[in-house]
């Protein structure tokens, strides 16, 4: 079960030192809220993964663009939201990612942030494909909740035919009856298949949307049964989302992992997925 990270991979970790049989991890809050907020979970997350010696990058959505209630915080700005994932990156060395939402984004947010992350809603979206591929940044796509593995390749292909073939993709569930999602841990080897790696989003996984109270609910502590479960499976990444107050989150608290209990989750993760590899078959 040994892989080797792709070299656009090896190129984004090259100023860390990791396991290189490890798992990478992209993980942080679910949106820019302040400065000391984001130092804080960078800082924290980055000294657990260099201990461990795992991959990471700093996650952060600049700007909420799918929101359930209108009335939802949406961002502190987009070029006060892109400014500080840039000076996370630049302060710890740190590969960043966020999300975007539409085509003219792409060029917008590219110079401030290593992966460009399109969210589940927009993955069959060409004309956001194409603009993320020509920036030639690492493109990460959520899978669709109302799609299975094997469709994804088409988004493979959008990206790769356009001339990028830094691409990855991320499991996050499917849309199960009106309020919950399921995971279907097939799906990580299925797309495996089209040539690039899979990232397992143990956070949105997990949501329950379309609540009548307006507010997406979640399920985080489930959150660790979900990263094993990807673990065993062979996801080549995972995706946590963080904050050391989830109660007080201005967006999806009711997703996010509390900040002081994932240093032994990661452990835990790590000491599997040790396990996985030494007893593949």
């Amino acid at each position: 079960m040994s892989y080797t990270l792709p070299s656009y991979l090896q190129d984004l970790f090259s100023n860390q030192q990791y396991n290189p049989e490890s798992f990478f991890l992209i993980a942080g809050p679910c949106v820019v809220e302040s400065e000391e907020m984001v130092m804080e979970i960078a800082e924290t997350v980055y000294a657990t993964c260099k201990a461990l010696g795992i991959p990471y990058v700093f996650k952060a959505s600049y700007r909420k663009a799918n929101r359930t209630s209108a009335n939802s915080f949406t961002g502190i700005g987009d070029d006060n939201g892109l400014s500080l994932i840039k000076k996370v990156g630049d302060t710890f060395q740190l590969p960043t990612t966020s999300d975007i939402h539409a085509h003219e984004e792409a060029a917008m947010a590219a110079p401030f942030i290593d992966i460009l992350q399109i969210p589940a809603f927009l993955c069959r979206q060409t004309d956001l494909l194409l603009a993320a591929s020509e920036t030639n940044k690492i493109v990460n796509v959520k899978k669709g909740q109302f799609l299975n593995g094997e469709s994804m390749r088409f988004a493979v292909d959008k990206i790769q035919k356009a001339g990028n073939q830094k691409v990855m993709l991320t499991e996050r569930g499917n849309t199960f009856g009106y309020q919950d999602l399921v995971v279907d841990y097939r799906n990580i080897p299925i797309m495996q298949q089209h040539g690039v790696p899979v990232i397992m989003d143990c956070t949105h996984s997990l949501q329950q949307p379309n609540q009548s109270s307006g507010i997406t609910g979640g399920n985080p502590k489930m959150i660790g049964t979900i990263a094993k479960a990807a673990i065993a499976t062979g996801a080549n990444g995972l995706f946590i989302e963080t904050h050391p107050n989830p109660a007080m989150a201005k967006s999806d608290g009711a997703n996010m992992l509390p900040l002081q209990l994932l240093p032994a989750l990661l452990e835990k993760l790590v000491r599997l997925r040790e396990s996985v590899v030494k007893n593949a078959f």
